[in-house]
C-alpha cells in the first residue's frame, strides 16, 4: 500500500552531463522557493565545486522530505544506491530519453512542483537487491535496484551457469548469461530478454536466461523470501568459463569457473515519489508506446 506525505524540504541532485552549469537545478531551486518550499543543492560527487550553495551528499539534512534527482533512470538508480540509507524518498525529473522511473518531464517542471507542494506525494517502496559475490574466495557485496546480470566475458563462447534456490539445484543454463531482476527491473533488460513484467508490489525476483542454447529454458519467478545462488560452471569446450557481474549496468567483477554469487532482497527499500495515479501498465503504454492489456 502506497503512503501519502506532504513535502516542503528538498535536496536536489543533478547529472552535470545533462544539466550543464547546474542550470536546471538552479531553476528548480528558485521555483521551489517561490512556491514556499526549502531547497538545497547537492554537489555532484564526481565534480568538485567551491561554491557555497552546494553541500556534499553525505551532509544531506535528516529532516529532508524529498531528494529530487535531475537526469535519467541511470542517475536515479545511482542516487538510490548511494543514498538509500538516508530513508528519504526520491523524485525523478527526466532530462534523458525514456525515463521510465522518473516522474516529472522537465517541460512540466513548474506545474508538477506546484502540485507536489500544494497536495501530497504518493510514496512507493521498491525492492533493493543485495548480491554477495565470491571471486576466487574473496567476498564482495553490491546493491542493485533493477537487476544483477551475469554475462559472458568474451564475445564468442557461451557460459555454463548452475542455479540454486535456497541451496536446492534448479537448473543449469548454457547461455550468454542470466538476469536476476527485481520487480522494478522487470521492465528493463529482463523484459527485452523475454522475461515477465511484475508490478512493484509483488514480493518476488525473476531469473531470466539471456539467449539460452536450449529453447526450453524460460524465466523463473521466485519468492522474495528465497535466496538465489549462481555458480559459474565448466563448459566442455573451454579450460574454464569466464563471466562478468553487472549490477544495474556497472561491471564490478570478473568470475571464473567455481566463483559464485548469491542474491536476495536487501533489508532497506528505495522510496519513490509518485504524483500521478497511473498503473504500471499505464506507465508502460505511456513510456514504451505499447498497447498492453
Amino acid at each position: 500500500m502506497a503512503a501519502w506525505i506532504r513535502m516542503k524540504k528538498f535536496c536536489v541532485v543533478t547529472n552535470v552531463e545533462k544539466d550543464k552549469g547546474y542550470k536546471t537545478a538552479r531553476q528548480l531551486k528558485e521555483l521551489l522557493e517561490n512556491l514556499g518550499g526549502e531547497c538545497i543543492l547537492v554537489q555532484d560527487r564526481f565534480v568538485e565545486t567551491c561554491e557555497d550553495e552546494f553541500i556534499d551528499y553525505r551532509d544531506i539534512p535528516k529532516d529532508t522530505d524529498c531528494i529530487i534527482i535531475l537526469g535519467g533512470d541511470g542517475t536515479l538508480i545511482q542516487a538510490a544506491i548511494d543514498m538509500h540509507q538516508f530513508k528519504i524518498p526520491f523524485l525523478g525529473v527526466n532530462l534523458g530519453t525514456l525515463g521510465f522511473l522518473t516522474e516529472i518531464e522537465v517541460e512540466n517542471l513548474e506545474r508538477d512542483l506546484k502540485k507536489l507542494l500544494e497536495t501530497e506525494g504518493r510514496i512507493e517502496k521498491r525492492m533493493l537487491l543485495k548480491g554477495k559475490i565470491s571471486i576466487q574466495g574473496a567476498l564482495e557485496e553490491e546493491l542493485a535496484l533493477n537487476d544483477f546480470v551475469i554475462s559472458k566475458a568474451g564475445l564468442c563462447r557461451l557460459i555454463t551457469l548452475d542455479v540454486y534456490v535456497n541451496d536446492e539445484w534448479i537448473d543449469t543454463y548454457v547461455a550468454d548469461g542470466l538476469i536476476i531482476s527485481s520487480p522494478t527491473g522487470s521492465t528493463g533488460y529482463n523484459l527485452s530478454a523475454g522475461g515477465p513484467v511484475l508490478v512493484p508490489e509483488v514480493p518476488a525476483m525473476i531469473i531470466t536466461p539471456i539467449c539460452p542454447h536450449s529453447l526450453n529454458k524460460r524465466s523463473l519467478v521466485v519468492s522474495s523470501q528465497d535466496k538465489i545462488k549462481v555458480v559459474v560452471g565448466q563448459s566442455k569446450t573451454a579450460a574454464e568459463d569466464e563471466a562478468v557481474v553487472i549490477p544495474d549496468g556497472s561491471c564490478t567483477g570478473r568470475l571464473v569457473t567455481g566463483d559464485w554469487m548469491e542474491i536476495c532482497p536487501a533489508k532497506d527499500k528505495v522510496q519513490l515519489v509518485r504524483l500521478k495515479e497511473m498503473s504500471l501498465l499505464g506507465r508502460l503504454r505511456q513510456k514504451l508506446g505499447r498497447e498492453l492489456e
